[in-house]
């Protein structure tokens, strides 16, 4: 016997261990070239992939024309304008811009005549559609319809989209600054208060 671990065996069998596995046999001539064709194949496959890649961006990208559609043609404007607001965030603000331009249906024309949408503050925990009204009278009718409009606006754009209507009544005489002004006034208020 040569050592402990080893069982000689007949000529030309691999010594095995009394544990009764095999010991991993060295690759052979004919293995190594299997092994070494098959790394030279992959690098091979890298370096043409590359080269394609840099080809391909020297070219403009790799993008083609053909008979297929693509993310270069032409789309309506309908669809780029629909496109571009998905795109950005703005389904909010576009639709309560498109209820300022339907005012007039929403409200009623008599009221539309004479309250007119400001502004629209999209802040999640704000949502408040500002309206300004030409006179106190009207300014007073359209505070007691806000719970009916504010449910009438939510139906068409979507639950929580207005949550407040802000009533402004009419804005007070422009001061106007003449030509005799005292320095550090504020014009016809100093007086008046």
């Amino acid at each position: 016997m040569s050592g402990f671990g080893e069982v000689s065996g007949a000529a030309g069998e691999p010594a095995r261990e009394h544990s009764g596995k095999k010991s991993v046999p060295e690759p052979s001539g004919v293995d190594l070239a299997r092994v070494a064709l098959r790394a030279a194949k992959e690098q091979a496959r890298a370096r043409g992939a590359a080269a394609q890649q840099r080809k391909q961006a020297r070219r403009g990208g790799g993008l083609r024309s053909g008979a297929r559609a693509d993310g270069r043609d032409p789309l309506p404007l309908g669809a780029a304008i629909n496109r571009l607001i998905t795109e950005r965030g703005w389904e909010t603000p576009a639709a309560v811009g498109g209820v300022m331009g339907r005012w007039p249906q929403i409200v009623g024309e008599d009221l539309a005549k004479h309250c007119v949408p400001l502004r629209y503050d999209e802040e999640p925990d704000e949502r408040v559609l500002t309206v300004q009204c030409d006179s106190t009278a009207w300014a007073t009718q359209l505070r007691l319809l806000a719970p009916q409009l504010v449910a009438r606006l939510n139906a068409d754009l979507g639950h929580g989209t207005v949550r407040m209507i802000k009533v402004l009544g009419p804005g007070g005489p422009q001061r106007r600054f003449g030509p005799l002004r005292a320095p550090g006034s504020t014009g016809p208020g100093d007086t008046y208060g």
